[in-house]
């Protein structure tokens, strides 16, 4: 009769070679890997909350603009009303269209605070701009929070490529196919020409 615990150290390694093998088609690596690009996302959606938070203080700024220069206020504060209704869910990053609006919304608001900042930037016109210390502190705010959201949206392209690596990859790719079904991640791209570099008024005010 054989000795239980001769049965039990095959089976153990067994379970073992097993659990390793799974583990190298994907079972731990692909969620890992989506749960970093979630996480990344989180940081983008943060980046552009806090651009739209600071928005509404354009309103003080605009106090020193001709009247009928206000209408690029006005086309700023639509934008952002449109860019905040648009919201993207973990689940929505593989949406390419959900994606596409999102991105195009945040997109037409970079452009319209691009306009606000080239009007503001016209000493002739606004010569006293200069030395309004709310204008000046603001336009540090806008320019930290864009070169803030420009690191956001790379660290977020970075998670989705190593994701989408990982799916397409073997030995991942097999658990990716038959445990989660996964689905390639949209990166997110800056359609507007140089949206993906911070701007800087510095040496035009």
């Amino acid at each position: 009769m054989a000795h239980p615990i001769s049965s039990i150290a095959p089976r153990a390694a067994i379970v073992a070679i097993a659990a390793t093998s799974l583990a190298g088609c994907g079972i731990n690596s692909v969620p890992t890997a989506e749960e970093a690009a979630k996480a990344k996302w989180a940081d983008v959606q943060a980046a552009f909350q806090e651009r739209a938070n600071l928005i509404p203080n354009l309103a003080a700024v605009a106090k020193g603009a001709a009247e009928q220069e206000k209408g690029i206020l006005v086309g700023v504060t639509e934008a952002r009303a449109k860019a905040s209704s648009i919201q993207i869910t973990a689940d929505d990053l593989k949406d390419p269209a959900k994606m596409k609006a999102f991105q195009d919304a945040q997109n037409q608001l970079s452009g319209a605070l691009g306009g606000f900042g080239r009007l503001l930037a016209n000493t002739e016109a606004y010569p006293n701009l200069k030395s309004i210390e709310n204008y000046q502190m603001l336009q540090s705010q806008l320019e930290g929070q864009e070169n803030r959201i420009r690191v956001a949206i790379r660290d977020y392209n970075a998670a989705v490529q190593g994701y989408n690596t990982t799916i397409r990859t073997f030995p991942d790719a097999i658990g990716a196919k038959i445990f989660y079904g996964a689905k390639p991640m949209v990166p997110y791209q800056a359609v507007t020409p140089g949206a993906e570099v911070a701007p800087s008024l510095e040496g035009k005010i």
